[in-house]
């Protein structure tokens, strides 16, 4: 007996390929199957739907055990030819790659695919799919039938890189020639920011800088580019070591390395600009205040109030470094401002009476100065600056300035009271990097020395704000009923301040440097399947793409803990 779904799933698919028109259902007419002789409704076959299936078998051609490949080690998947992919069960990416496996599908129309469930430890997958094809004149088939997928567990190339103790092919040095890493944690939190550090398997911290190290030169030349786009900086020389060579097919295995030297001027540096920088920029100068780092650097002369940007190719055409530094700075009392009226966008220029906090109560010694913080500083405060008057710099600096009248004191920053750091309640997050061997204590205290200050600068410039990724700190909330983020019941103890402090706070939120909770983000932890999925994102690629031996540098297991999760909490610099 034939199967009446199937009668009549064969006639409208028959019905809907045939010119003529539609017949009422019901009033069809019937003849005999020519092949058993079954009443049946006609078709061009003039077969029935059991006749038709036993003479043709439209998955034939179609193998239905298909082996696939698998690393143990990264979990990733092969896809032909030569890329592993990591994917989720039952994921789209992964039915992608097991269709792609399966030969003949070409020669059929594939009307739909899905997985079926199996054991997880079985090493078996099973889709369901549905084809049609063309038989005999104008008769559309239609069959369903499954496909096992067979796993095999292999290495792949760079899981046996990483066992084979071979784990880069490539090397980005950055390097920038300054007493401190202020530069570098903002570099760092733009790393994390857009995830340029995914294909890195593994980060290493020199005294003058970082290595970035990569198992494909492509990725490696990504990575400078990005490098390129973000700060500062100019490209210098590249190396190649050649590993081993290939004499019958004419192929090399070779290590590269990429160097990229950082404009060595930061944040609160008082540079003197070349006579053609200074003409450059629009009689800038020639003394400024770099007030800001991003492709560029933001220079400022206190004196006129005029701004401009030092593009690093202008820079490399006269070098010059930095007249006074930020480790250089002097801690001052202000006992008088006065506004002159002139203004720079939110920036007022005031005229400054200052003290030495150090010379309080010995001397009366007192510097006058002109400074671009009008708007934040006021009498009583406490501001850093550059002391001119004792100050010791290399007089080649200022050779082409004999006429230079320097001033006795450079105001560049605003000090905050102890209390603000307390408050502090968002953290940043952390690349996992390797320490140098040899590292001694003064260099960990000087590290954390400049990462404060480079949190403080967070806190205060909100344009610096805008490029990080600033999180709450978990240690500072809790979560509600609602699944909601509020402050814990200490903060609202913390807030019972005498009156002097609170309306010191209050002038301190007018600064705008607190962070508010809307510009903070949650700390999200990625769990596992996630973990691999942004592993397999990163590390995915072509290894022949760079011209380098055949299977040659990807991603492997061991690397896989340091790299699924990518940063870390920073509760140090280390």
């Amino acid at each position: 007996m034939e199967d009446p779904a199937d009668i009549t799933t064969m006639m409208a698919v028959a019905d809907a390929n045939s010119n003529s028109q539609r017949l009422i259902p019901g009033t069809q007419a019937t003849i005999m199957c020519c092949n058993c002789g079954a009443p049946m409704v006609w078709n061009p076959a003039a077969m029935c739907a059991n006749c038709i299936r036993t003479r043709v078998d439209i998955t034939e051609g179609i193998p239905k055990s298909v082996p696939m490949q698998h690393c143990r080690a990264c979990g990733r998947y092969l896809n032909p030819p030569k890329l592993w992919v990591a994917c989720q069960p039952e994921s789209k990416e992964l039915l992608q790659i097991c269709l792609k496996r399966i030969k003949g599908l070409n020669k059929v129309k594939l009307v739909d695919a899905s997985f079926i469930w199996t054991e997880p430890h079985s090493r078996r997958l099973k889709l369901k799919l549905t084809i049609q094809k063309e038989v005999y004149s104008g008769v559309i088939l239609q069959q369903v039938f499954v496909v096992e997928m067979v796993i095999h567990n292999f290495q792949c190339t760079n899981c046996h890189m990483v066992a084979a103790e071979s784990t880069w092919r490539a090397v980005v040095q950055v390097r920038q020639k300054v007493n401190h890493k202020r530069t570098f944690y903002l570099l760092e939190q733009l790393i994390l920011k857009y995830k340029a550090h995914q294909q890195t398997v593994n980060v290493k911290e020199v005294p003058d800088g970082i290595d970035f190290y990569f198992l494909h030169r492509t990725h490696a030349l990504k990575f400078q580019d990005f490098i390129l786009s973000v700060v500062p900086c100019r490209k210098k020389v590249q190396s190649e070591k050649m590993i081993s060579e290939d004499f019958n097919n004419n192929k090399i295995s070779a290590k590269y390395s990429f160097s990229v030297e950082i404009v060595p001027v930061c944040k609160d540096d008082l540079i003197c600009l070349h006579p053609r920088q200074y003409g450059a920029l629009g009689n800038l100068g020639p003394l400024a205040v770099c007030t800001s780092v991003t492709q560029s650097l933001k220079l400022l002369d206190p004196l006129t109030m005029k701004r401009s940007e030092l593009r690093p190719e202008l820079y490399y055409k006269n070098p010059r470094p930095v007249l006074m530094s930020s480790k250089q700075l002097t801690e001052y009392i202000v006992i008088d401002s006065e506004l002159t009226g002139l203004a720079s966008g939110k920036m007022q220029q005031t005229e400054l009476t200052l003290a030495r906090s150090r010379d309080l109560g010995s001397n009366d010694v007192q510097f006058r100065s002109i400074s671009h913080m009008g708007h934040l500083i006021q009498a009583g405060d406490t501001v850093m600056g550059y002391d001119l008057t004792s100050a010791v710099y290399n007089e080649a600096n200022t050779k082409e300035w004999p006429n230079l009248s320097l001033p006795d004191v450079v105001v560049v920053k605003k000090v905050y009271p102890e209390s603000r750091r307390r408050r502090r309640v968002w953290k940043l997050r952390a690349l996992i990097k390797e320490e140098e061997e040899g590292a001694y204590k003064s260099i960990h205290k000087a590290a954390e020395d400049d990462y404060e200050d480079f949190l403080q600068d967070v806190d205060l410039d909100p344009e610096l704000r805008q490029r990080v990724l600033v999180y709450k700190d978990p240690a500072h909330f809790q979560l509600d009923e609602n699944a909601g983020t509020v402050a814990p019941t200490s903060r609202a103890v913390e807030a019972m301040q005498p009156e002097m402090e609170e309306e010191e706070d209050s002038r301190v939120v007018e600064d705008g440097g607190e962070i508010g909770l809307e510009d903070m983000l949650d700390d999200l932890v990625l769990g596992d399947e996630e973990e691999e999925a942004a592993l397999g994102e990163g590390l995915g690629g072509d290894p022949d793409s760079d011209g380098d031996e055949a299977g040659a540098p990807g991603a492997g297991g061991p690397a896989k803990k340091k790299l699924g999760k990518g940063s870390s909490e920073r509760n140090s610099p280390y």
